[in-house]
């Protein structure tokens, strides 16, 4: 496979693995359309997969790399610095878009944001958007460190990482599609709502690319911004979802399975 990719470039990579991924959120979504629902358990364990997916994807994609560059580049600065301050700088980000974004998150029945007379299905698929600005950023600036040329950024972890990023949105598509539908929309309009969650993955991944792509000096920070948005959004939203609906233990070992997988599958193809 990766043999097949290699003479595409980056930037074009990224778009394509984040159509991939605002994929699975469609298929993920349509599962509204099965005549038997999910139970909630069965959802709580996928939200933990996601949860676990994308832990692990922040340290083998994304910090790891970021403090490795920073080390062989011969930088003067501490190996430790462009990571800690990209990793907070993406944290306070999304702070600071979760404070002022209006979303809901239906599961643990609270609103945020500024306060508005929006549907309570446009502040639902608010809230998963929000998810998917980092997963899609995540997967372009990997994308777009390939293109750097520097050992520590691989085509194959770049896959490995959009490929994580894929199956953790399966259950983000289903978590906007279902709730929709137990509101009264119809299955046609829960399913468009849902898939739609996923369109701004590909956007904010042909952005990630481009920027490292023209502003290479900024990728161990770019990777690490990535990586600290989406412990925000693990520890803000997927976690506390997860675990909201009594059935904790199975969504922690839903969480060590999706980090388990993702562990492998950056370390076999990384």
């Amino acid at each position: 496979m990766l043999e097949m990719v290699q003479g595409v470039h980056p930037v074009l990579l990224a778009l394509f693995a984040t159509l991939f991924t605002w994929a699975l959120t469609a298929a993920g979504a349509a599962m509204i359309f099965l005549p038997i629902p999910l139970s909630r358990k069965a959802l709580d364990g996928m939200l933990g997969f996601a949860a676990g997916v994308m832990m692990a994807a922040s340290y083998w994609s994304l910090l790891a790399p970021a403090i490795e560059m920073t080390v062989n580049s011969g930088s003067t600065l501490p190996s430790w610095l462009p990571a800690a301050a990209g990793f907070l700088t993406g944290a306070v980000f999304l702070r600071v878009v979760d404070k002022f974004l209006p979303h809901l998150h239906p599961r643990l029945q609270t609103t945020e944001g500024v306060k508005t007379n929006w549907q309570r299905s446009i502040l639902l698929v608010l809230a998963i958007t929000l998810h998917n600005i980092p997963e899609g950023l995540a997967v372009g600036v990997a994308f777009g460190a390939v293109a750097s040329g520097l050992p520590e950024a691989s085509l194959g972890g770049a896959i490995a990482l959009a490929l994580g990023i894929g199956i953790q949105n399966f259950p983000e598509g289903t978590a906007v599609s279902l709730p929709l539908y137990r509101e009264g929309l119809s299955k046609r309009r829960s399913f468009m709502y849902g898939q739609l969650s996923g369109v701004v993955e590909p956007i904010a991944g042909v952005l990630g690319a481009l920027a490292v792509v023209v502003f290479q000096p900024i990728l161990p920070f770019a990777l690490a911004f990535a990586a600290g948005a989406m412990i925000f959004v693990v520890v803000e939203e997927l976690i506390p979802e997860s675990q909201a609906g009594g059935n904790t233990d199975f969504a922690t070992m839903g969480a060590i399975a999706g980090f388990t997988v993702m562990m492998i599958l950056d370390v076999a193809l990384g």
